[in-house]
Formats: structure tokens, C-alpha cells, sequence
């Protein structure tokens, strides 16, 4: 567990979500299990949904932007000759299509189109918000509106059958932002019908796998410097530390930043002292978050 700020522990958590817990549920039980109101999550799972959670605590709520526009990983069912209200078997069914036919070679031929960046409506049971209000409020007093397509990014969407044809596992790597189950009701209109996903589960969140998820029950906190795995670190001395710790906007080269960013600086004791991004010139680069004081 990270070391306790003045208002309470700080860290990282990887949970596996349970079917039938919202985020918010599990963010909820969380601040009582850790006794803090100061926890976050990184990224909506639907209640059905299962699979890994990263949750903010203490000054890690302070990272959970970076951390929800990490890549993820999902493993999903699709049952295609079905569209529902919902795109998911919780929804009512609106439409059936014949698609006993339906060709394997095609399926994956298909899915195919839709690796790369692509043009994606959110679903009307998304949180995104129109004029102030959810998705998903809207969508339970039965009113649609209409939805400005997004680009989002689908890196891998590979498909196996199953001993039913009109049922294929599929297993999507996308980023953040991503509906998969809008990515199944768009390659079931693709193939002249329709679809739906009957279950869900997140595999991964940038590089917190499932593998270390651990039940809401059974929650650990890991360090803030944690937050940074597999990302752009930059190690920096107690000179520059003590720039940093006054929200210093700074000269790349001083810091001998490469790549685009956000830069996670650590200290010589191997914390994660901040996070650093382009300034608004596009020439310095200043502290998103700073997180010593």
C-alpha cells in the first residue's frame, strides 16, 4: 500500500468488477472499505460487464484522466440475427434477421474493416452527455437523440466461432472511448443483419491485466508510481524536483523529454513525483499534476 497523505491512503487499485455492480457501486463500496471518500474510477464498465477496474485513491484520483485514456482489452460474445434496444442482451429485441447462412469466411473478412480508426455513434445507453444531460437518463424515459459520430480507434477485433454459427467470441483491443457493443451491432449491419453482445468482460487497462484484478472484497492499494507502468517515465534529480514541486513550466531538453507525452517524472527514490504535458505554446511543457508538495 502507498504511503498515507494527510487525508488518507493513496495509490492505485486494479478490481475485478463483478456482473451487476455499476462503477459507481464499486467506487461507492470502495471509500467504505478504505475509509476515504477520495476514490475514483477510470472508466465506465456497464453492470453486466465484468472484469478489470482502475481505481484512483487519495491523490491518485489526481491521475485518473491519464489513466482513462489507457488502451483496453476486452473479450466479448456476439450473438448475431438479433438487434436490441440496448445493443446487449439486456435490451428489448427490435429487429431479427436470417442469418443462418451466415459465412465464416465473411465474418472475419468483415471485422477487418473495422481495425484502424473509425467512425463510431455512442450508444443511447452511453454516459456521454447532450445538452446536460446522459445517454442513458434519456434513453430510460424512452427518448432518442441523435448522436454526432466519434472517430475512435480499434486496434485488434479477431473473431472465433463457436459450435453455434450465430454465436462468435470476439476479442477487441481498442482505445479509450471505444463501444464494443456498438462494434458488434456495426459488423452485424455490415453483414446484412444485425447483432448484439451477450456478455462482456475487460481484460485489461493499459498495463493493469486481469490476472492481477482482485475481487472488490479483497482490494490492495499499489503505489502512485504504479500509474506510470509501461509509460514515458523521465527520472529527474533533486534540482529539478524542486522546480517541479512549485509547478515549474519548463524547457523540454531540460528534462530531455522525447515523444509527445504526458511525461511521468520520478524521483531519485523511485516515486512518482508528477506528470508533465505540452504547454499551451507547444514549445515548454508544464505540470498537469504535481503530486508532492
Amino acid at each position: 500500500m502507498s504511503r498515507r497523505s494527510e487525508g488518507g491512503p493513496d495509490g492505485i487499485a486494479v478490481v475485478d468488477k463483478a456482473a451487476g455492480w455499476t462503477s459507481h457501486d464499486v467506487v461507492a463500496k470502495a471509500r467504505g472499505i478504505l475509509g476515504t471518500r477520495k476514490v475514483g474510477h477510470s472508466g465506465t464498465l456497464d453492470p453486466d460487464a465484468t472484469g478489470v477496474l482502475v481505481l484512483g485513491v487519495g491523490r491518485g484520483t489526481r491521475l485518473l484522466r491519464f489513466l482513462t485514456a489507457l488502451p483496453k482489452s476486452y473479450v466479448t460474445t456476439i450473438r448475431f440475427g438479433l438487434e436490441t434496444t440496448t445493443l446487449d442482451v439486456s435490451g428489448d429485441v427490435i429487429a431479427t434477421h436470417d442469418m443462418e447462412g451466415l459465412d465464416p469466411g465473411l465474418v472475419v473478412e468483415a471485422a477487418r474493416e473495422f481495425v484502424g480508426e473509425i467512425q463510431q455513434i455512442p450508444p443511447m445507453v452511453s454516459a456521454i452527455k447532450v445538452d446536460g444531460r446522459r445517454l442513458y437518463e434519456l434513453a430510460r424515459e424512452g427518448i432518442e437523440v441523435e448522436r454526432e459520430a466519434r472517430t475512435v480507434r480499434v486496434d485488434r477485433f479477431d473473431l472465433e466461432p463457436t459450435e453455434d454459427p450465430l454465436i462468435w467470441t470476439a476479442h477487441v483491443e481498442c482505445g479509450s472511448g471505444t463501444y464494443v457493443r456498438s462494434l458488434a451491432a456495426d459488423l452485424g449491419s455490415a453483414l446484412g443483419g444485425g447483432a448484439h453482445i451477450t456478455s462482456l468482460r475487460r481484460t485489461s487497462v493499459g498495463g493493469f491485466a486481469e490476472a492481477e484484478a482482485r475481487p472488490l472484497e479483497q482490494i490492495t492499494l499499489l503505489p502512485l508510481r504504479e500509474a506510470a507502468r509501461g509509460l514515458a517515465t523521465v527520472a529527474i534529480d533533486d534540482e529539478l524536483l524542486s522546480a517541479v514541486r512549485v509547478g515549474a513550466v519548463l524547457d523540454p531538453d531540460r528534462l530531455r523529454l522525447v515523444g509527445d507525452g504526458p511525461w511521468y517524472l520520478i524521483s531519485a527514490t523511485d516515486e512518482l513525483v508528477a506528470v508533465y504535458e505540452r504547454h499551451r505554446d507547444g514549445v515548454r511543457v508544464k505540470p498537469a499534476v504535481v503530486l508532492i508538495s
